[in-house]
């Protein structure tokens, strides 16, 4: 994303804004803190903050949380809150010790709070549906705009008002706290609502859901999203919050979870996610069993996500490099895995899932085992011995052969002479791999989000309701 920013320069330039003031009425908070031996960190259910899978928490800020509280030795406690007002309401209240929710330090909650450095960056987008008129820029608005109560959204909106500017004279807003920010664009999409205002990241993330709606301009000035601190409190959290985020950066661990969030998040397809959603409905329960039965140690959307990208389950498919099948298997592939037939569904199924997971367990060890299957996919799709080449191209150029992110970006240098002339296994279509892995992870994420909604595991008021940044 274009306002994802990582840079310790960032980090240690932000710090001057969270507030310097000696009003502090508290001890040493980290020295509390590491008495209690709990990190007590309020945060709002959503599956990029904090969510439930399968009974295991998830999510950028609980990883992030986790890690800082192994940093200061002491337990995590993630307190899921329903709304912003609930949720500030809690460390008010001296209920938690921090608020990691996608939350954008804004001048406005500076003159209460403190905060930590950025993590990543946000613009705030207005969203209308397709099929409406395209409005230009805010004068051209002929509707209402939904926002959240006690959002940053809110508050851009009403200080635009309050500057009396000639756009916004005869602006019409409302603020809901009756929902949240995917439920807003869901109610765009389904012409229940006119316009909303949230994320470019989020806007990103859910057009696969919901194709319908799509982006109308930006506004404001980019906003960083950080932690926020009682301003009552000591500065030692602040220490502490710069020497973690700088580890973090340093040694890579942000720009994996930057990854693992962000990196399959591309330019959206209006055609293609219409024509998947449909699929999902009517050829994926088809299969399902079979992807189900043959997972093995894959999760099997992650299975049928791969499948779909390499034949839009069609058990016949057949490319002109003759691979063939649900899973697009070779000749010598499909012999490997024991597939007599590669246009019979199952076998085909069952033969890609054994490939892919022999490829996981091929690959160097150093590999973490989060990312481990993102350099599997890019083998299945390019071969491993490519793989090998540019993971030894990535070390070459001083980076990390073991992040996913870095690989990836150094794929295309498999097109250019001079890069595959030092290779073992020569040219090969990287830029098609890089944009294969991309495509699975994408179908990845909508069927999790799709199998969410129905069980309302995640999605529900009782297992967490998804609430946006704001």
């Amino acid at each position: 994303m274009r306002h994802i920013l990582l840079s310790t320069l960032l980090l240690i330039s932000l710090l001057p804004l969270a507030g310097c003031d000696d009003t502090s009425t508290k001890g040493n908070q980290i020295s509390d803190i590491q008495s209690l031996g709990q990190l007590r960190v309020g945060t709002l259910y959503h599956p990029l903050y904090y969510f439930l899978r399968d009974g295991q928490q998830e999510g950028l800020d609980y990883e992030l949380a986790s890690q800082f509280a192994d940093s200061l030795g002491v337990e995590l406690s993630m307190v899921p809150a329903y709304s912003l007002g609930e949720l500030f309401a809690l460390l008010d209240s001296n209920k938690v010790d921090m608020l990691a929710a996608g939350l954008t330090n804004t001048p406005q909650r500076r003159e209460l709070y403190r905060f930590s450095p950025s993590y990543y960056h946000i613009s705030h987008t207005l969203v209308y549906r397709k099929g409406e008129l395209k409005p230009q820029d805010i004068s051209e608005i002929d509707g209402t705009i939904s926002v959240l109560a006690d959002s940053s959204q809110a508050q851009w909106l009403s200080q635009l008002q309050q500057q009396s500017k000639a756009e916004a004279s005869k602006l019409k807003w409302e603020t809901r706290v009756d929902t949240d920010e995917e439920d807003l664009l869901r109610q765009v999409a389904e012409d229940n609502s006119d316009y909303t205002l949230v994320s470019d990241i989020l806007l990103a993330r859910t057009q696969r859901y919901y194709p319908d709606i799509a982006e109308a301009f930006t506004v404001g000035e980019p906003l960083p999203v950080a932690w926020i601190w009682d301003k009552r409190a000591d500065h030692s959290a602040q220490g502490a919050l710069l020497d973690f985020f700088a580890e973090q950066t340093q040694s890579g661990s942000l720009a994996r979870l930057h990854e693992k969030y962000f990196g399959h998040v591309q330019q959206f397809d209006y055609v293609d996610t219409r024509t998947y959603l449909s699929r999902i409905e009517t050829l994926l329960p088809r299969y399902q069993p079979l992807f189900e039965r043959h997972a093995g140690e894959l999760d099997w959307r992650l299975l049928a996500a791969m499948s779909y990208q390499e034949s839009h389950w069609d058990p016949k498919a057949e490319s002109y490099t003759g691979v063939r099948g649900m899973m697009m298997l070779t000749e010598d592939t499909a012999k490997r895995v024991g597939v007599t037939n590669r246009l019979n569904a199952e076998q085909s199924i069952r033969g890609g899932a054994q490939y892919l997971q022999s490829l996981m367990s091929r690959l160097p060890d150093s590999i973490p085992d989060a990312e481990r299957v993102w350099f599997a996919l890019a083998a299945y799709n390019i071969g491993l011995g490519h793989v090998l080449d540019v993971r030894r191209l990535t070390v070459q150029l001083g980076q990390d052969p073991d992040a996913w992110a870095q690989v990836k970006a150094n794929l295309p240098l498999l097109h250019q002479p001079k890069w595959y002339s030092q290779t073992r296994y020569g040219y090969a279509r990287g830029r098609e791999t890089k944009q294969f892995v991309n495509n699975v992870r994408q179908y990845y994420q909508s069927l999790l989000w799709q199998d969410n909604a129905r069980t309302d595991l995640n999605f529900s008021p009782n297992y967490g309701t998804s609430v946006a940044t704001e």
